[in-house]
């Protein structure tokens, strides 16, 4: 009995890790998808007629079934019941409807098609939500907009459903095992797919010389068929492994609503649920915008038509290089013989400057910003293993809110000084888009393993449900917010790339400020309570 035990799927190093991979490489293309449309913002004021407000209110569209129809609560409740495996499919295929809704949208053939009158005519007054304030449409919203954001909620539905399912398929597999490692990789991967979107989203839309946003979301639209191909494919493996082992599916506990009144009344949760709806809302909406505000603050001037820079074989170049700097920089942390961990560090900085020299070279905003994720990618294991052996998790949240503001007001009055150099901009824009990719590796890397000690373990997967809906309303509401803002503060500018970034970017620093101040706040009820913030995860 032992000897059959031993030699499940789960036991098996290279099959555990090809689950993951699975998994992980659906993520890193729902987050190709999330991300579509942002370095082509002003492609899509150009071509489709939308200004800063139609773009805000439908990318913040994506999470608004999630907030204001509880289908966050819904996707947990589906996995309790139906378990990892189908959920996982489930999820896909919701998300590749969304992706196919928004494709269409955006795409020729709506243009002066009878859903397109529909839509002009119709939802421009929604009852009760437009008495709240919290419409996902409004009058005057362009019809490829209004059915955009349609595809997009359908599209959000599936992403957070994926979300939570990927987290308890990776605890399913790894458990006793190399989880944190595990969780850390799949994080990784995925977050290569925001970088992976900066640099082909622009290529598709401008390929052949000819504008076309729509080849950009058919793009996103043939990850999301690859993706449904990996869930299904991890279908087929997971339930040979519950096969084999003779288990059931293992399942979350249900969100209770008696645990509810439980949590609200808990001050850990309530510090908790602020910091990561104000941390993830000062990166997430600000991504959305991110390659806008660089064609608006720095000066490009494209290369000649005939140069290799202006070539589409540039744009394949530069994405196989920031894969190594990637893959090299995240195998480094384990990597025990010292000479091949500093050998490996090597290749992944060299690597890193030969990307960014090739980002100038190119005069592309969207490959500037492309670098966001690869300093996280780099730290990560560096920050999880300092936090399971030295703790100081609570001053890691306050360290990452201090750079957030500092990144944020950089953008947002030092910048735009630069305006008139081409090398000292974009120097100075890389250096803070690397920071504020650290930034973002290390709240979150010390925000969530700190949740089960603030949070009762009896109610802590309910808690976690409640934690992922309050950051859903963040995630709603400032694409939204940035979008009117800049409109406001922008009256008369019809140049995509004139707009003034300073208010929005403001905005966004302010929230890191009452993030810093949260954490202040952590730091003393942990002195005084004894939460063991402080304390290493590993004793």
């Amino acid at each position: 009995m032992t000897q059959a035990i031993q030699k499940t799927l789960r036991d098996s190093a290279g099959m555990r890790w090809t689950a993951l991979l699975l998994l992980a490489l659906a993520m890193f293309c729902s987050y190709i998808f999330m991300d579509i449309l942002s370095p082509i913002k002003d492609l899509m004021q150009e071509t489709r007629g939308w200004d800063s407000t139609a773009f805000g209110t439908m990318q913040g569209s994506e999470v608004f079934l999630n907030v204001f129809v509880f289908f966050l609560i819904f996707a947990g409740i589906i996995l309790d019941k139906m378990g990892v495996r189908f959920t996982a499919v489930l999820s896909a295929a919701v998300m590749l409807i969304g992706a196919c809704v928004k494709w269409y949208a955006v795409s020729d053939s709506f243009i002066g098609s009878g859903l397109e009158a529909w839509f002009n005519n119709n939802l421009n007054y929604i009852p009760v939500f437009d008495e709240l304030g919290v419409s996902p449409f409004y009058e005057g919203m362009p019809a490829s907009a209004k059915f955009a954001a349609c595809g997009f909620m359908i599209f959000g539905c599936g992403c957070e459903m994926a979300g939570i399912t990927v987290s308890r398929g990776i605890v399913k597999w790894f458990k006793g095992r190399e989880m944190a490692l595990a969780m850390g990789s799949e994080m990784a991967l995925a977050r290569l797919g925001v970088a992976t979107c900066m640099i082909f989203s622009p290529f598709f839309a401008r390929l052949g010389g000819e504008v076309s946003v729509s080849r950009s979301v058919a793009f996103g639209v043939v990850l999301m068929c690859i993706a449904l191909i990996m869930t299904i494919v991890y279908f087929f493996m997971d339930q040979r492994l519950d096969a084999q082992t003779g288990e059931a599916e293992e399942k979350d506990d249900p969100f209770k609503i008696s645990d509810i009144g439980k949590i609200l009344s808990d001050q850990g949760f309530w510090l908790v649920a602020l910091l990561c709806v104000l941390y993830y809302s000062a990166i997430f909406p600000f991504q959305k915008y991110a390659v806008n505000m660089l064609q608006c603050n720095l000066t490009l001037t494209a290369p000649e038509g005939d140069s290799f820079w202006a070539s589409s074989s540039v744009t394949i170049v530069q994405y196989v290089i920031m894969l190594i700097v990637a893959a090299a920089g995240f195998a480094s942390n384990f990597q025990k013989r010292k000479q091949m961990q500093y050998t490996l560090l090597a290749v992944s900085i060299v690597s890193l400057i030969t990307y960014c020299y090739m980002g100038y070279m190119r005069q592309s905003a969207e490959s500037i910003f492309a670098v966001f994720p690869l300093l996280a990618v780099l730290i990560t294991p560096i920050l999880g293993s300092y936090l399971d052996h030295h703790g100081k998790a609570a001053s890691m949240l306050v360290l990452g809110s201090i750079l957030l503001i500092a990144c944020h007001l950089t953008f947002a009055f030092v910048l735009p000084m630069f305006k008139g150099n081409a090398v000292g901009g974009i120097i100075i824009a890389y250096a803070t888009i690397l920071v504020l990719g650290a930034s973002f590796s290390l709240v979150p890397a010390s925000l969530w393993p700190s949740v089960p000690k603030l949070v009762d373990a009896k109610v802590i997967g309910s808690a976690y449900a409640l934690i992922f809906w309050i950051q859903n309303i963040g995630l709603w509401l400032f694409p939204l917010l940035i979008g009117k803002v800049l409109d406001a503060t922008n009256p008369g500018v019809t140049d995509p790339t004139q707009f003034d970034y300073t208010a929005p970017l403001v905005m966004l620093a302010c929230l890191g400020v009452a993030a810093l101040i949260l954490g202040f706040v952590l730091k003393a009820v942990d002195k005084k309570k004894g939460i063991g913030l402080e304390l290493p995860n590993i004793k």
